[in-house]
């Protein structure tokens, strides 16, 4: 697979203020960017405490909320079969999505980013793609490796990137899309795939996110999510032995084997590829503000020229 193509260095937005002690807790907030992981424990802990108290942000809509699949104009009604509301009333789409990419090594917080991202953004339609969703399926003999811990699941080779790319681009033309749900305790794809729709914002997020060229050219933002590798150890360890049934042994085999040469050769280089590169992941959220603010912009310029 060929590497990215080289361009000048992102900017690199500023690590979050330090706090003394631990810093006030934010306001709990239910994200609604997946049905399957309302009640997901946040990891944030493990970064610096930001000292300031944030506003509660107001909630975005999602798909995961039920509305009924109806378009209606002055002449017709449209059942849009859960289509979003920016149909027009001939069925077709006016405006193509805007797909962000959010890159980084394992555990680095990109989904958390992503869920702080959407429930800021305040736009009625967001997607959540995740890359962890595409891992090609398994012969028999890299499940016996996989159960080993042998197998290298941090190589670009282990993504289907001709689905990635294909699921990626019928988002942004509005299509509806059929999405593998992975098991990460069998290492394999489950029988029933999700269904997604086309949206205002796509955000994409996975480790190899960067890692093929005619990926990038789908992204119209690209985010590199930077913490720290012993933060990222430490995550890691405590989501693969509470979540996927892993020992502590295995974990650190894994990583020393396959996640941090990895990250080195073809993770941290793609970070040379991103518009902007965030220090300390959800921890920083100056930077996630700052984030949301151009996409404001963004979508601002985009509703002009398509209103032209």
């Amino acid at each position: 697979m060929a590497a990215p193509p080289a361009s000048a260095d992102a900017p690199r937005l500023p690590p979050p203020p330090a706090a003394a002690g631990d810093g006030p807790d934010r306001p709990a907030e239910r994200s609604e960017a997946s049905c399957e992981d309302r009640n997901a424990e946040s990891l944030d802990r493990l970064l610096p405490a930001v000292g300031t108290r944030r506003s509660p942000r107001k909630r975005t809509t999602s798909q995961c909320k039920s509305e009924p699949p109806l378009l209606r104009t002055s002449k017709r009604t449209i059942y849009t079969a859960g289509r979003p509301p920016w149909y027009n009333e001939h069925g077709t789409q006016s405006k193509e999505a805007f797909a962000i990419g959010l890159g980084g090594g394992s555990a680095s917080g990109k989904t958390t980013v992503a869920r702080m991202i959407i429930e800021a953004l305040d736009v009625p339609w967001v997607v959540l793609l995740s890359m962890d969703s595409f891992y090609k399926v398994l012969t028999t003999q890299q499940q016996e490796q996989a159960a080993r811990n042998n197998f290298n699941f941090d190589h670009p080779d282990a993504f289907d990137f001709d689905l990635i790319v294909s699921t990626l681009k019928k988002l942004k033309q509005g299509k509806s899309v059929k999405v593998p749900v992975y098991d990460f305790t069998t290492h394999s794809r489950k029988k029933d795939w999700k269904t997604l729709y086309g949206a205002n914002v796509i955000i994409f997020e996975g480790i190899m996110a960067f890692a093929d060229k005619t990926l990038l050219e789908l992204l119209d933002m690209k985010i590199f999510v930077d913490t720290d590798s012993d933060i990222r150890l430490v995550r890691r360890l405590r989501r693969d032995i509470s979540e996927r049934g892993r020992d502590i042994e295995g974990v650190i085999k894994q990583y020393n084997k396959f996640v941090k040469p990895a990250f080195d050769q073809y993770i941290q280089p793609t970070m040379r590829v991103a518009d902007i590169v965030v220090p300390w992941g959800s921890g920083n959220t100056v930077a996630i503000d700052l984030i949301v603010q151009h996409m404001h912009s963004q979508l601002e310029e985009r509703k002009l020229r398509w209103d032209m």
